[in-house]
């Protein structure tokens, strides 16, 4: 029985979303519409009775303070188009579910296998729009025709249809399970078919390697035993499309390049990864001795550091780019939730304390022509921030860091990077918290949400760039309420070592999880027809690939299998026993008494070889802007504050939940009235200490253009300087590296490959040289290679991104410092010297240049300041700290005055200069974005005290904080270049995105 329930605003109440449609056809589409109201429909497939609808209907589906409701009648009225909007089939339905649970509670019964509830929303416009209108706005803003469906209707066509606009979303069943089998005996041109239309990102040459092994006579033979053919089963090619994907195996990263530089000088790189990211590690700890602090690294999940005796800290940062552009609000909310689930599951399990996010975007007013298939930077930049706040706040997790960082490059694909940290105790019955094992016969568990066609193809659609055929199901749909359940359920679990091993269904889905937990004892063997479905008819590849949320594998002793299994229904999280672990070498798929995948592990993680990737590096060069002098700088400081790039992102900040768990310290926000910018934040995740957790992060990828080396040298040094400048101790700090790049590979598509590849090695060498020198091991990190849209006439592609973040301790949270100035009188200090380092610059890119001389890091020279400045941190010489980035000393001066309340009096005369170069100017000295540098105050008394801590370093006295509430800078001829209220500078840095 399929009735409807609608559920409107009482009459007279304001509907705020609505209005915020209104507001957004308005600005987006210029069209010409009066009001917009909201109906919330819920089209319920189940045989319920007239009271249970009822029952429904009027209490959990229904505020009566504020809404009404009807069954199977129309509550729409006065309109002039009505546009119905919902989730395409197999798509989630987070809400439709909460309401079959909400169903299934009142009634005291389950659902039967295919009821349901599915959800919809009625838009109903008023205002001089045409069909043609109404079907644009459908399109740009009420729904994604990626995930949803909508309808259209005009009052007459409404009231034909009896108020319904109506579909049940429902997927249909299929009669019989299907097996394919593939035939791979074909031309080049037909393998390639094969890998194009199932969306397996496989060249041809991978093509051909799974050609030759289906071949092989022996695998012929064995096969032939277990009633499988010599070709190769859909399931058994889809599985080894995930595993070999470039999300899945880092190939690029993975291969052997053929560099050359610009001196012609010739290098072979067997593995960037190797050779450069694993190598900088190993070679830091070798440093480090007795002092190393790394427990676990490139080996789970997430990376693991000692924290104290007690405590490990497990952190991670993840990318969901591809999702994100295909549907914002969807993929960015499987993004936060998909990276609680790396900490979480690496080792034995870890508490979740703190989430990040940083976004890269398009202008949000951006108003040029787009390509048909790409949304607005708008939609965009709204739905990404919306997903990771639901994701974040419902988890009970705080966002605790962030930045937003925009570019018209990123219209192509925005980068959504989501982090999160844990705590997991050092020792778990007996055995360290951060290790775990397999033994054969294990069983293969799996717990969480059930399986469904969303997130199906997502790691091979992720793999490519974004093109007209980008897959609807490759983007799920996290929930994470039904996540959070299964988290408190597991770690209680952990605690009692009911399992011993655990990882999460992230990218691949199963084959991924426990194709990689089959490694760790040498097979399995899994039946696929037990696993839970959310609707039934998926085929066996469908349930082995599919990336569907909220779910954990793991492998349970079989005398811990009944414990397990109790506590799972306790808490009431689903916990399904899919097969178990085995020793045979073989990944073993079956479904009921059928084989349908049987694939040897070597073949699976060891049979690719590497890629050849060619890789020339020339420098480019552009033309060097002309800065004319000026008597005045006011205006540019303001102009510069509203840039995006600098300006306040409190709009965004402040959705997002950083009080929850108690342990905030140094918050996104400071200063007098907590609308200052932090430069990091210090949590503390154990409440009965005082012990904090400090988390920084850097990424300015501008540089790249003139040179990745230095881009990633500068990613580095601002997310270690960030760390220091709230008090991070520099003995206990690691680093995460998160590369996000343009096709690097050189095809027809990617006729510069070789340029950006010889980028990418460039980038490599500077992680290794400036961590080596900084002392920071890499502990864990994420590529994401293929960040273009290509539709066979345009091509947009990011610029290459290095998101460096770092995460440390401070020994006592109490003496964290803030970026904010505290007391008139207090000295103003500029640590660090200054250099005409122009190119990249927010200053140059106001005015359309770019320049050619990126800033430089000198980390020896900086690791020495760094260290003087934490120890006059720690003996409480600092008032304020605050970090120089984007914008330069003006900024920064700016920023740390209307965050403390006072003004700033500061002489340009002051500043050391560090160049060679004579040009020694004001706009230089005022905006240059020279690397390693801080501002601070430090009261009179402490003077004598700060100094003598930082003797033998470069720092200077440049100016006092006043009463007056102004900046005032002089220049270098003793005139004042920069007189303004720190108010006006305030309006002028908080008002771009105050709206959004």
């Amino acid at each position: 029985m399929v009735r409807r329930i609608e559920i409107a605003l009482r009459e007279g109440l304001r509907d705020a979303r609505g209005e915020r449609i209104k507001r957004e056809i308005q600005h987006f589409l210029h069209l010409p519409v009066d009001s917009v109201r909201t109906i919330d429909v819920y089209t319920v497939d189940a045989e319920l009775s007239e009271e249970e609808f009822v029952k429904t209907a009027s209490e959990p589906f229904c505020d009566p303070v504020i809404q009404v409701w009807s069954i199977d009648r129309p509550l729409a009225a006065g309109f002039d188009f009505l546009v119905e909007v919902g989730y395409r089939p197999g798509v989630t339905d987070n809400i439709g579910r909460t309401g079959r649970e909400a169903i299934e509670y009142i009634t005291g019964r389950p659902l039967k296998a295919g009821e349901g509830v599915f959800t919809s929303v009625q838009y109903l416009l008023s205002g001089n729009l045409s069909r043609t209108d109404v079907e644009l706005i459908a399109r740009n803003l009420l729904g994604n025709a990626l995930i949803q469906r909508f309808a259209v209707l005009d009052q007459a066509e409404f009231a034909a249809n009896g108020g319904v606009s109506a579909y049940v979303p429902r997927v249909q069943s299929q009669s019989e399970i299907q097996v394919r089998e593939i035939d791979l005996e074909v031309s080049d041109e037909e393998l390639m078919r094969i890998s194009k239309d199932g969306v397996l990102a496989l060249t041809l040459d991978e093509m051909k390697i799974i050609q030759a092994h289906y071949r092989d006579q022996q695998v012929r033979e064995a096969r032939q035993k277990l009633g499988l053919g010599a070709v190769p089963t859909d399931v058994e090619l889809e599985c080894l499309a995930q595993t070999w994907s470039e999300h899945c195996k880092h190939k690029i990263f993975a291969g052997t390049v053929h560099y050359e530089d610009d001196k012609g000088n010739r290098q072979e790189i067997k593995s960037l990864f190797k050779s450069f990211i694993q190598r900088t590690t190993k070679d830091v700890r070798e440093k480090l001795g007795n002092k190393d602090f790394c427990l676990s690294v490139f080996k789970d999940n997430a990376g693991v550091i000692k924290f104290n005796e007690d405590w490990s800290l497990v952190f991670k940062v993840e990318t969901h780019n591809s999702p994100s552009a295909l549907d914002p609000y969807g993929g960015a909310l499987t993004g936060i939730v998909g990276v609680n689930r790396d900490p979480f599951g690496t080792g034995k399990g870890a508490k979740l304390i703190f989430n990040t996010d940083v976004f890269c975007f398009a202008d949000p007013f951006y108003d040029k022509p787009l390509p048909s298939r790409l949304l607005h930077p708008r939609r965009i930049y709204e739905g990404v921030v919306e997903g990771v706040e639901h994701g974040g706040n419902k988890s009970g997790i705080p966002t605790v860091n962030g930045s937003l960082v925009f570019d018209e490059r990123f219209a192509g694909k925005p980068l959504v990077f989501c982090g999160t940290a844990g705590i997991m105790p050092a020792t778990l019955n007996g055995e360290p918290g951060h290790e775990k094992s397999i033994k054969p016969g294990d069983l293969i568990v799996m717990t969480g949400g059930r399986i469904g066609k969303d997130g199906i193809h997502g790691a091979t659609f992720s793999s490519e760039e974004l093109n007209e055929n980008s897959p609807v199901t490759a983007v799920q749909i996290g929930d994470p309420i039904t996540q959070k359940r299964m988290f408190d359920f597991l770690i209680r679990a952990r605690d009692k070592g009911l399992y011993r091993f655990i990882t999460d269904n992230g990218a691949g889905g199963l084959s991924s999880s426990v194709g990689e937990m089959a490694g760790e004892c040498g097979g399995c063997h899994m039946d696929l027809a037990k696993a839970p479905l959310k609707y039934p008819g998926l085929d066996p590849w469908e349930i082995l690939i599919s990336e569907a949320q909220e779910r954990m594998s793991l492998a349970v002793p079989p005398e811990s299998i009944d414990e397990f299994m109790a506590m799972a229904k306790r808490f009431n999280v689903e916990a399904t026993i899919l097969g178990e672990f085995t020793d045979s070498g073989y990944f073993h798929m079956v479904y009921g008494d059928r084989t349908v995948a049987w694939l040897p592990m070597e073949f699976m993680h060891e049979g690719l070889p590497p890629m050849q990737l060619p890789a020339k590096w020339a420098p480019p060069r552009y033309e060097e802007p002309v800065l004319p002098a000026k008597e005045d700088y006011t205006a540019d400081l303001k102009q510069l504050l509203g840039a995006l790039n600098i300006c306040s992102k409190e709009s965004v900040v402040r959705r997002y939940d950083h009080e929850v768990q108690g342990g905030s310290v140094v918050k996104p926000f400071t200063g007098v009235a907590n609308d200052g910018p932090s430069d990091a934040a210090v949590v503390r995740p154990i409440l009965d200490s005082f012990e904090g957790v400090v988390v920084a992060h850097g990424i300015c990828p501008r540089y790249s253009d003139i040179d990745t080396y230095h881009m990633t040298a500068n990613a580095i040094d601002e997310a270690l300087r960030n760390y220091v400048a709230v008090g991070g101790s520099l003995d206990l700090v690691a680093g995460l590296d998160n590369f996000c790049w343009c096709d690097p590979v050189k095809s027809e598509k990617t006729p510069d490959g070789e340029y950006k590849m010889a980028q990418l090695v460039r980038a490599n060498h500077a992680l290794y040289d400036v961590c080596l020198a900084y002392n920071l091991p890499l502990i864990s990190g994420k590529d994401s290679m293929k960040n273009d849209f290509y539709d066979g006439a345009t091509k947009i592609s990011i610029p290459p991104t290095i998101l460096f973040s770092v995460i440390g301790k401070i020994e006592d949270a109490r003496k964290s410092v803030t970026m904010d100035v505290k007391r008139p009188g207090d000295i103003v200090y500029l640590l660090g010297t200054t250099g005409n380092e122009m190119g990249g610059s927010e200053y140059l890119a106001l005015r359309g240049g770019i320049g050619n001389i990126v800033p430089k890091v000198n980390p020896e020279k900086a690791l020495k300041r760094y260290r003087a400045l934490h120890m006059a941190i720690t003996g409480g010489l600092i008032a304020s700290c605050h970090d120089l980035s984007d914008g330069g000393l003006a900024v920064a001066l700016a920023e740390t005055a209307f965050a403390g309340g006072y003004g700033i009096a500061a002489d340009l005369g002051r500043v050391l200069w560090g160049d060679a170069d004579p040009l020694r100017n004001d706009a230089v000295l005022l905006f240059s974005e020279s690397a390693s540098r801080h501002l601070v105050t430090v009261r009179p008394e402490n003077r004598d005290a700060f100094e003598t801590a930082m003797a033998g370093n470069c720092f200077s006295a440049i100016g006092t904080v006043t009463e007056e509430a102004a900046v005032a800078i002089t220049g270098l001829s003793g005139k004042t270049v920069v007189n303004a209220g720190i108010e006006e500078l305030k309006e002028a840095w908080q008002s771009p995105l105050r709206e959004l």
